[in-house]
């Protein structure tokens, strides 16, 4: 444990809390101050001066992250017969309906995303108390609730990530790992950063764009100027 905290402190050095980096000179850093011998995530953490409590506030969607996350996602499909074929073929891990349910009821939740056809979801609605509260119940906002199921895999597989506002107006996100280095890094988040301007209610008030933290798994935080991102 003690090399553990030294390690910690001697990275811990090498950000100053003070300071607010610009997103480049943030994801140059990320990777100095990670600590984890395993490829760490890389996350972003952004809030928003927006009140979720509001129904039109209450951010909800996708991003598609032009160099993905890092990281083969588990998809798992809720549909009818006639489209389990069309869901294998665009690289599902896990196909049916009424067995993935009784799973599900049974305390299973060894996938990533879900989708389902619209056809279904009252059937999925039996475990929404289960998957609502891990993120992963299907909803039409983040693109998992469509008859378009191979479209639908083929974004989640490539890159595509789905993001909700917390109860205290953050989105938390990946935007990759750390072996991507800074160039990636820098697109990734920059996407997502768009994708939530693109978003802005038009009922919310004063500053939108709050405060950005950049930290790997386990790394201390590193703060984003806002007044840097275009």
């Amino acid at each position: 444990m003690a090399k553990i905290s030294k390690k910690r402190k001697a990275v811990e050095k090498k950000v100053d809390s003070e300071k607010l980096y610009t997103l480049n000179e943030a994801m140059e850093l990320v990777k100095v101050v990670n600590t984890t011998k395993f490829d760490a995530s890389v996350d972003l953490h952004v809030r928003l001066g927006i009140d979720p409590r509001k129904a039109d506030q209450a951010l909800r969607g996708t991003a598609n992250l032009p160099h993905g996350t890092g990281k083969t996602k588990r998809v798992l499909v809720f549909c009818t017969p006639d489209k389990e074929q069309e869901a294998k073929d665009a690289g599902a891990d896990h196909v049916g309906l009424d067995e993935l349910i009784t799973k599900i009821q049974g305390g299973w939740t060894d996938f990533d995303v879900a989708i389902a056809i619209p056809p279904v979801m009252a059937q999925v609605g039996r475990v929404a108390r289960i998957l609502g509260p891990r993120g992963l119940m299907p909803n039409p906002k983040t693109g998992t609730v469509t008859m378009d199921l191979a479209s639908a895999i083929g974004d989640v597989k490539g890159g595509k990530v789905a993001f909700r506002v917390d109860k205290y107006g953050i989105i938390h996100s990946s935007v990759g790992r750390v072996s991507f280095g800074p160039d990636k890094l820098l697109d990734n988040a920059n996407e997502l950063i768009q994708t939530l301007m693109r978003m802005k209610p038009s009922s919310a008030k004063g500053t939108y764009l709050k405060s950005i933290t950049i930290a790997s798994t386990m790394s201390p935080g590193i703060k984003v100027d806002t007044k840097t991102i275009r």
